[in-house]
């Protein structure tokens, strides 16, 4: 097991080996909550932003088994990242399983997600594990110097 490789903004990223990332966080959110956020793109769209000046046009979700999902995000100078998924398995609202491949291909191949959600006194801990599934794929380094530019982490606790 790496170290934790970055926690900022209660989020928490730690690299289990060098083709899988394990984030975790806990929200003083009821469990279904945190699930809806994940689930509807209505919600989504609120939190899953990207950088500052992106926006997210496209966020569909066909929530079943073999159901597909895609986002889009886009900026004002034109670029744009996109990301299709197939749900695996759905045990709503503590398990949520997929396969992931980003566009541009940036993980050499799909990866496996899988999002555990469990509630304690109304608290809700989220665990997502990203395995890229390729032989031979393998996480870009990170350098937990840097500020968190390398693990995607903003210090308020979003993505880059």
């Amino acid at each position: 097991m790496y170290e934790i490789v970055k926690s900022v903004g209660g989020l928490s990223a730690s690299l289990p080996s060098d083709r899988d990332i394990r984030l975790t966080r806990e929200f003083n959110a009821p469990r279904q909550m945190v699930w809806d956020a994940h689930t509807k793109p209505e919600l989504v769209r609120t939190w899953l932003t990207g950088p500052p000046g992106w926006t997210m046009p496209v966020c569909e979700v066909d929530l079943r088994v073999g159901g597909k999902y895609r986002y889009e995000w886009h900026n004002e100078t034109g670029m744009a990242m996109a990301l299709s998924g197939t749900y695996r398995e759905i045990d709503e609202p503590s398990l949520l399983a997929d396969t992931q491949m980003f566009d541009d291909n940036w993980t050499q191949g799909p990866a496996d997600t899988v999002l555990t959600l469990e509630e304690q006194a109304g608290k809700t801990s989220l665990v997502l594990v990203n395995l890229c599934i390729e032989r031979g794929a393998r996480l870009r380094p990170v350098d937990p110097d840097d500020g968190g530019h390398g693990s995607g982490l903003r210090e308020d606790g979003r993505a880059d």
